[in-house]
């Protein structure tokens, strides 16, 4: 297994998504979060191991499409992510990091 440096492992997740879909998921125990796109699946796996304490059994990732942008008559594209699902190994959870009792 490869030595990653942790604070290179800390940049990669951008953020945790919360949506409908990303809802739905955490049933199952699978967490969606934005990463970079440079950003291999052994590398996301190491990351998040890394920064939540858990355990990961798979990690599945998908580019979505970039999206047009205009600002007056200047086109361009909205900057493009990767988008990481995660699954957990059994007994492991995020609910409470990522949604602490308030």
């Amino acid at each position: 297994m490869t030595e990653y440096n942790p604070r290179d492992l800390a940049d990669l997740v951008i953020r945790p998504l919360v949506t409908e879909k990303a809802t739905l998921l955490m049933e199952d125990n699978k967490y969606s979060f934005d990463v970079v796109p440079q950003a291999t699946k052994p590398e996301i796996k190491a990351a998040i191991e890394y920064l939540f304490n858990v355990k990961v059994t798979s990690v599945n990732t998908l580019r979505k499409p970039r999206k047009k942008k205009r600002v007056g008559r200047f086109a361009g594209f909205k900057t493009q992510y990767k988008r990481a699902i995660v699954t957990l190994a059994e007994g492991y959870s995020l609910q409470s990091i990522l949604f602490p009792e308030v």
